[in-house]
């Protein structure tokens, strides 16, 4: 996944390897942004983070769509086919076609479960619940 230079250019407080860094200096360019955070102020330093994801306040993003989701909000919700619980989601992978939901069955290995409305009748991210349709995959 690319870095949003948006996100990037308007946080003054970004999260690296787990730890909150204050930008104390801007360089570069949108796409190409050079940063000096505190705590890093060696090249040594830098290098040391190199590959680390850069992650913004979740504040200063556009607000979603009523039918998307943040993927750290669907990893650990319950998958159920009306009262029959089928897993739990590990993960949301990211394919060219749509995204797909991983999720670790109670019984049997993996199901990947894409987020299209035939294969998935609702989310509730307050409940922590995600209801699939089992037929549709031929899973039932």
């Amino acid at each position: 996944m690319r870095p949003r230079a948006d996100l990037i250019a308007a946080a003054d407080v970004l999260t690296v390897a787990g730890v909150a860094r204050t930008v104390e200096r801007r360089a570069g360019t949108d796409a190409r942004p050079i940063l000096r955070l505190t705590g890093c102020a060696t090249r040594t330093d830098a290098e040391a983070l190199r590959g680390q994801d850069l992650l913004a306040p979740r504040s200063l993003a556009a607000p979603l769509e009523d039918d998307e989701y943040w993927p750290e909000d669907l990893e650990g919700c319950d998958v159920v086919d009306g009262d029959r619980r089928v897993g739990v989601v590990e993960r949301l992978l990211a394919y060219p076609s749509c995204e797909l939901l991983e999720v670790r069955r109670d019984e049997g290995g993996p199901l990947l479960v894409p987020m299209v409305r035939d294969a998935i009748r609702g989310v509730d991210v307050a409940a922590r619940v995600i209801e699939i349709d089992l037929a549709f995959l031929g899973e039932a």
